[in-house]
């Protein structure tokens, strides 16, 4: 495709420009449409095919089919072009632009602009986890956000896999009280 000498955007038709050209190739993710007076092709990504969501372009569009098209994005990108184009702004039986100002693509590349990925941020809640609570004295939380009732049920956070290994070992190094009565021992003469 690529002759040896570098692509220009001369031939290129002006941004915001309507024109009808031809579905060369439909993806998963858009179709690509043969801008006419050029050899390049412009993508109609899926977003901008229908002013509904479209989750298959092929249900919208088919090789060869003839579509309106406006031109709103070019882009140099490694020595080539990429050209942006939008059918959900053009009318498409009659090529009538719907935005003519331009003010639903510049409010959604505004709104692109501004989404920021936070996936690869840890959130930690440690200062909070390791906090106890001076009103009812379970840890995880403080007393402004304590939950508990006088005399009512406590709660506290499920212990780690590390503080119950560390709790066992307590447990057995502790020596049993005989002095103390056992649950488990029923005194002589009373039957449930």
């Amino acid at each position: 495709m690529n002759s040896g000498r570098p692509e220009t955007m001369e031939n290129l038709p002006a941004l915001y420009t309507i024109f009808q050209g031809e579905v060369a190739m439909v993806t998963d993710y858009g179709a690509f449409i043969k801008i006419p007076g050029c050899r390049k092709q412009g993508l109609v990504h899926r977003t901008h095919m229908s002013s509904c969501r479209v989750d298959k372009p092929s249900e919208i569009v088919d090789v060869g089919d003839k579509v309106w098209v406006k031109l709103i994005g070019r882009e140099m990108k490694n020595d080539r072009i990429k050209v942006s184009l939008s059918m959900k702004v053009v009318n498409q039986g009659t090529g009538k632009d719907l935005d003519p100002n331009n003010v639903i693509i510049e409010q959604e590349e505004r709104r692109r602009r501004s989404f920021q990925d936070y996936t690869g941020q840890k959130i930690t809640l440690e200062a909070v986890l390791n906090t106890t609570c001076k009103k009812c004295g379970c840890k995880g939380h403080f007393a402004k956000d304590c939950f508990m009732q006088p005399g009512g049920t406590k709660y506290s956070l499920i212990p780690d896999e590390e503080e119950e290994k560390e709790e066992a070992k307590s447990a057995e190094f502790e020596k049993p009280d005989p002095t103390r009565n056992s649950s488990r021992k029923r005194k002589k003469g009373t039957r449930v």
